[in-house]
């Protein structure tokens, strides 16, 4: 379906929750990075989680953590993720996978994707071997009981997580 052209592909959109963005975040969005002329990451809001950062909170997180990849576009959306894709002339859908669990929710997801808009493809990207535990709400749980998550989030990251769970005490 991808038309084949010299050079990288031209947009994606890589989308999460992102509360907060971690280093296996990270790791998805600087490879899809060199793949596409465009990344789009957006903050998704999704209506079956309580997230422990606002989305504007999110999105200012993204953006520190993606300084310097200018290809990288970071944004907040709530609805369709198809419909955020037509609007912006997205090809393909990002979603990176941790675990055979991650696969068959996403997979899921993909094929309803697919049904509503046939002309976006999802890529699914392994994560990198050294993150392939690491999720957001891990690292929540994790700093909430006082453990230290350095090297698990961006250095941006971990200030605000701090002061969030010295807040909620």
């Amino acid at each position: 379906m991808w038309k084949e052209r010299k050079g990288k592909l031209k947009r994606a959109i890589y989308p999460g929750s992102f509360d907060p963005v971690t280093c296996g975040h990270l790791d998805i969005i600087k490879r899809a990075s060199r793949i596409f002329d465009e990344l789009y990451v957006v903050v998704f809001e999704n209506v079956g989680k309580s997230p422990l950062f606002t989305a504007e909170e999110r999105v200012e997180m993204l953006v520190e953590a993606c300084k310097g990849m200018e290809n990288v576009k970071v944004s907040c959306s709530s609805g369709l993720l198809v419909d955020f894709a037509r609007k912006h002339g997205i090809q393909v859908i990002i979603k990176g996978l941790r675990a055979v669990s991650d696969f068959d929710y996403e997979f899921k997801m993909a094929l309803m994707n697919k049904k509503l808009a046939p002309e976006v493809d999802t890529l699914f990207m392994m994560t990198s071997v050294e993150y392939l535990f690491l999720s957001s709400s891990l690292v929540k749980e994790t700093v909430s009981y006082g453990g230290c998550v350095e090297g698990l989030v961006p250095p941006n990251v971990l200030p605000k997580l701090r002061d969030k769970f010295r807040r909620h005490s």
